[in-house]
């Protein structure tokens, strides 16, 4: 609960916070030293001295600790067992979490799914598949609940009924953005909601680069589902590389505005995603013990649902041009159609247009 205090001490920065966590060795330390052995730690200056004592005098540990608890919101700093370890070796960890629901378990493999805001329906299911064939083989996923390929993201974790974290650059009682509120209450449910800043701060455009470095450094590897050439998801691929996570990037066309992001990283030397059974095996994250679940492709096509599947790109494809390319008729390609779509291959995302899953 002192951790809570020293989180809360008004102009202690966090680089500020860091230092004094450092030279005093626990927040519980601090609390309790003197105006004399304050002005004896080493960079801290009259200004923070100051509001350190006055901050002591307005504020209460036990009780804060109490209010937090009963809005169900949680608290963990560094200095506790529970922390989560993948961000005690990462550069500038968070001094202390905030959470709702629980934090993510050490001990399982955890992928991050991010990407652009205004994403395409091919993006969008390309986000939605891998992050729900890796739930189901035991991953968890992290994301930051943003609209476009982190809302996928979690969807695709919930489709399979498994746990997702979302990381917010907010408090954890915020919800941003306020459109997403069915998926906040249903991550809540199955994972958690984290967030380093206090409860009901508001979204500040300077938070977000902060919140990107806490989501690569809760995973084992970033998976970036289409991105701008200026995008916060190349932030974070960015993170991810100097902390040693794997980055991974799902390829496009070279004149889209969405691929200039994922190709860039790719020329980087980040790996490309050319499928989710292929990328979730190349990772070593799950064995061949998945049982199966990792290959979602069970039924074989037939020759037509394979000549109809070849015509698709990245893009979505309407149906009077699937008839023009194919020289099948409506009835007959619509019944491909259908069948491709039972087995898992396309999806009707508008009337009449279809995309291609993976």
């Amino acid at each position: 609960m002192y951790g809570l205090w020293l989180n809360n001490i008004p102009g202690i920065t966090y680089a500020r916070r860091r230092m004094i966590y450092e030279a005093c060795g626990s927040a519980k330390e601090l609390y309790g030293m003197d105006e004399k052995r304050l002005y004896e730690i080493p960079g801290l200056e009259t200004a923070d001295v100051l509001s350190i004592m006055r901050s002591r005098d307005r504020w209460n540990p036990e009780a804060e600790w109490m209010k937090l608890a009963e809005r169900g919101i949680s608290f963990v700093s560094i200095e506790d067992s529970n922390y989560p370890k993948r961000l005690r070796n990462i550069s500038s960890p968070p001094h202390a979490l905030y959470y709702v629901g629980k934090l993510p378990d050490e001990n399982r493999r955890s992928i991050a799914v991010v990407g652009a805001r205004m994403r395409s329906a091919y993006g969008s299911q390309i986000a939605r598949a891998l992050a729900r064939k890796a739930a189901e083989a035991g991953a968890q996923v992290i994301s930051g609940m943003a609209a476009g390929i982190d809302a996928d993201g979690h969807m695709g974790a919930l489709d399979a009924g498994a746990e997702t974290f979302a990381v917010l650059g907010c408090g954890v009682d915020v919800c941003y953005p306020k459109r997403n509120r069915f998926l906040y209450e249903n991550i809540v449910k199955k994972g958690g909601i984290l967030s380093e800043y206090p409860a009901g701060a508001e979204p500040r455009r300077e938070y977000f680069p902060g919140r990107n470095r806490i989501i690569s450094g809760l995973s084992d590897c970033v998976a970036v589902i289409e991105a701008r050439e200026k995008s916060g998801s190349l932030i974070t691929a960015d993170y991810a590389m100097e902390q040693g996570r794997e980055v991974y990037a799902l390829p496009g066309r070279i004149t889209d505005p969405l691929s200039q992001g994922t190709n860039r990283l790719i020329r980087q030397g980040a790996g490309v995603i050319t499928g989710v059974s292929d990328f979730l095996e190349e990772l070593a994250l799950f064995g061949a013990g998945a049982g199966g679940q990792i290959d979602f492709r069970k039924n074989l096509l037939e020759k037509d649902e394979a000549m109809v599947y070849s015509l698709f790109d990245f893009a979505p494809l309407g149906i009077g041009s699937i008839v023009q390319k194919s020289a099948l008729g409506l009835t007959g390609a619509l019944d491909i159609l259908q069948r491709l779509e039972q087995k898992g291959y396309v999806k009707e995302t508008v009337p009449n247009y279809f995309v291609k899953i993976i």
